[in-house]
């Protein structure tokens, strides 16, 4: 039995990702990253400066990043130097060194009223505050042209 021969449905929207960069993007260069710690201390925003100085030391995937717990990164009231977790996606363990920079970042980011009594490292907003979604915003205080590079 033969199928009749159709004539071809064309859509008459544009595709989604016309104009768009698509692929790997462009690695941050270092005076992109200093333009954006600059901008997190300027605005004082500790938690999103936190969080971008230990996405940049650790080199996490997003997933793994916002599941963090306290006692993943502190120990007896200080910051770890070094940390190690295990990454959902390879249930291999990573260590890595924490900087000077980011640990300075994490005390400021711990000593703040909304972070007391916690244990995730980044809680969210709801859902009695579990960890951030890792598709979560785009902080406000990047610029645009910023936003093109992968984060």
């Amino acid at each position: 039995m033969q199928a009749p021969n159709l004539p071809a449905v064309r859509t008459c929207r544009p595709t989604w990702n016309k104009g768009r960069i698509v692929g790997q993007k462009r690695p941050l260069l270092p005076k992109h990253v200093w333009a954006i710690r600059v901008r997190f201390e300027i605005v004082h925003n500790h938690r999103d400066l936190a969080l971008f100085n230990l996405a940049i030391d650790s080199k996490l995937r997003g997933c793994d990043l916002v599941k963090l717990k306290v006692v993943d990164v502190f120990v007896a009231g200080q910051v770890k130097e070094r940390a190690s977790i295990t990454q959902s996606k390879t249930e291999k363990p990573v260590r890595f060194e924490i900087t000077d920079g980011t640990r300075k970042s994490l005390v400021r980011w711990m000593n703040e009223p909304a972070m007391i009594g916690f244990e995730f490292l980044w809680p969210g907003r709801f859902h009695e505050r579990l960890h951030i979604p890792a598709r979560h915003r785009v902080p406000e205080a990047l610029d645009t042209k910023l936003c093109s590079y992968r984060l």
